[in-house]
């Protein structure tokens, strides 16, 4: 069965980036890296691609006149690559709906809280304002509403005593790194559907619960 191309958009150091790139390095795995696109010249994430001999470009948005142009050179460059499925990972700028339409359930966005929870672009601080126990990331279908789409994947982690944002970033990132691959196999794999408002899965379902604090 042949693998789904996938290419990934970027804007900064790319650890997301680098768990796609592992995951994609076993021939097992069901997606291969195509591209890796940035429109940020000389982020770590192109480091990270060119190191796994994955073939990169670069579209400054600043170069443009506006975010239609800027997203239809974009879309030129992934259909070039062959391109069949889009990763957002760490990519800084807002889509617009024609993007978004023209990838419809083909474009996929990790976001470090539990949807529909803390949208946006302080989702830590936020957490940690409203004193949530528990909180974690998301792997979603990209709907126009900013962090809005079905819900493919979501890990969860315990928010402790004393967190500032770094401490509670970092232990939401290292579960982004699990999540993301694991999204995106299933998807190529034809296991995980958009249904409407929803995303059918077929996978074990998950036993247990992680309550905090413990007793």
């Amino acid at each position: 069965m042949a693998r789904l191309k996938v290419g990934v958009l970027v804007s900064g150091r790319g650890s997301n980036l680098q768990a796609l790139l592992d995951a994609a390095s076993d021939p097992g795995y069901p997606a291969e890296i195509a591209l890796v696109l940035s429109n940020v010249p000389g982020v770590q994430a192109l480091e990270r691609a060119a190191r796994a001999g994955v073939a990169t470009a670069v579209i400054d948005h600043k170069a443009f006149d506006g975010r239609g142009p800027f997203e239809d050179a974009v879309h030129a460059v992934l259909v070039e690559h062959g391109v069949e499925f889009v990763c957002l990972a760490g990519f800084m700028r807002i889509l617009t709906d024609g993007f978004v339409s023209r990838w419809f359930d083909r474009l996929i966005n990790i976001h470090p809280s539990l949807l529909p929870a803390f949208r946006g672009a302080h989702a830590h601080r936020d957490a940690l304002a409203a004193g949530v126990r528990v909180s974690g990331c998301t792997v979603h279908f990209v709907r126009p509403a900013m962090d809005d789409g079905p819900i493919v994947v979501q890990a969860a982690v315990p928010v402790l005593p004393g967190d500032a944002e770094a401490d509670l970033a970092a232990r939401v990132l290292e579960q982004e790194h699990r999540a993301y691959p694991l999204a995106l196999r299933l998807i190529a794999e034809g296991r995980a559907r958009v249904a409407g408002d929803r995303v059918e899965i077929d996978a074990p379902d998950a036993a247990g619960a992680l309550i905090n604090p413990r007793d």
